[in-house]
């Protein structure tokens, strides 16, 4: 999953980042308003993290625009200011929550996941294939009869990754730039590697094995052999 974070102060755009790549979020930054109104525009995220004070057009401007484009991604404002007032204009501009600078990382990624729920449902953020199952909400996956799979927060990315696309094969770029957020370099085994973790927690100890691997292009989460 996806999310845009839009903060100018580094250091806290530095650490919301962090804390949702550890949970398992491709994240992108933008300190400028403007840009992040663009980037909303152009591609869909998961959700939007906005600071309500920013150069160019702040949070709440952005939050209105969007809710005008009937953009329906979910908005946490953050803000150093706790008044009453000022939540209830964010929330009344469109915004799903309102969280308050200084703010716990932990507090930040649960409401993170609770925006999406209450967008999505439960049911579609729950992937199946075969005797898989992955909870995204909940970071939880299982196989056969319920057997809880502890991945880390990359092979859980990657595994969403394919697990969206059943079948689809990712080339080692796509997947680079899709789980590790930044271009493939020929002769590197990063992919690989994680691949190879990946498969055995996944597929070591059940059927059918769900990874495929199509060599020399990529991978593919099948109950087919390629």
């Amino acid at each position: 999953m996806r999310a845009l974070v839009v903060e100018d102060e580094k250091p806290i755009a530095n650490l919301i980042k962090r804390a949702l790549t550890e949970s398992g979020w491709a994240v992108d930054v933008l300190r400028h308003g403007d840009e992040g109104l663009a980037a909303l525009r152009e591609r869909p995220y998961d959700v939007a993290i906005l600071d309500v004070m920013l150069p160019g057009l702040d949070g709440l401007a952005i939050t209105r625009r969007l809710r005008a484009d009937s953009n329906p991604v979910p908005i946490i404002l953050v803000t150093a200011r706790a008044d009453v007032s000022e939540k209830v204009e964010g929330l009344e501009a469109g915004a799903n929550d309102y969280i308050c600078k200084p703010f716990a990382v932990e507090e930040l990624v649960a409401r993170v996941r609770a925006s999406v729920r209450h967008r999505s449902g439960d049911s579609l953020t729950v992937y199946r294939l075969a005797d898989l199952t992955m909870d995204v909400a909940r970071r939880r996956v299982c196989r056969g009869d319920g057997q809880r799979i502890d991945l880390t927060a990359r092979e859980f990315a990657l595994l969403e990754l394919l697990l969206r696309s059943p079948g689809h094969i990712f080339t080692r770029t796509q997947i680079c730039e899709k789980v590790w957020e930044y271009h493939f370099e020929p002769g590197t085994n990063v992919v690989d590697v994680c691949v190879q973790r990946l498969r055995r927690k996944l597929d070591d100890d059940f059927e059918p094995k769900l990874i495929q691997t199509l060599r020399g292009v990529g991978y593919s989460l099948s109950e087919s052999s390629l």
